[in-house]
């Protein structure tokens, strides 16, 4: 399909695998991100989190681009109520992923779309995923490439993460980083995009 635009778009996001699924519509963006403190964000729930770190970084970038459509998104995996967010070394990983072996968690990204005018529109997209019961070695072998340090839950599903999954319920996509099939269908609805 060939999307279009005449509007400026602006993706918030400094992720290499977020860059790759906008880069799939097709149309032009640019890539600006801005310094901001996700730890400044209350957990309540983890839908509300990822919703107001969203939010942050879009209005954060908003700010210095006021003629643009703005596309921030935040992912975080849910273990429960718990949040595991990129791990800081490998036995904060090697914790993440034990905790999640054998076990179904949430992925969940908030996008968040700051139009020219200063309208806000946010949703979150959540894809269970469900882990195989794995060893210590393979998880040990796994966080050794370096993959997880820079993945919410410390784990990529696109990359050696995929042998730690049994099975997903939802959108792939989401998990990689981007619910590009509802981001599209929003850019869409609000006519920021057209056919």
């Amino acid at each position: 399909m060939q999307f279009q635009t005449t509007r400026t778009l602006i993706l918030a996001s400094a992720s290499p695998r977020r860059k790759e699924l906008i880069e799939r519509l097709n149309v032009p963006f640019s890539i600006y991100t801005a310094d901001v403190d996700e730890q400044s964000i209350a957990v309540l729930t983890p839908e509300q989190y990822v919703k107001d770190v969203a939010l942050l970084k879009a209005r954060a970038v908003a700010k210095m681009h006021q003629n643009a459509v703005v596309i921030g998104a935040d992912t975080t995996v849910a273990q429960g109520n718990t949040l595991l967010h990129k791990p800081a070394d490998a036995a904060e990983a090697l914790a993440h992923l034990q905790a999640l072996r054998g076990k179904t968690h949430h992925v969940l990204t908030a996008v968040a779309i700051i139009e020219e005018d200063g309208r806000e529109t946010v949703f979150v997209e959540k894809t269970a995923v469900t882990f195989k019961h794995v060893s210590d070695e393979l998880l040990h072998a796994y966080i050794a490439t370096g993959d997880p340090f820079d993945k919410a839950g410390g784990y990529g599903i696109q990359t050696d993460g995929m042998f730690l999954v049994e099975r997903i319920e939802g959108d792939y996509l989401n998990v990689v980083g981007l619910p590009l099939a509802t981001v599209c269908e929003q850019l869409l609805s609000q006519r920021i995009i057209t056919l």
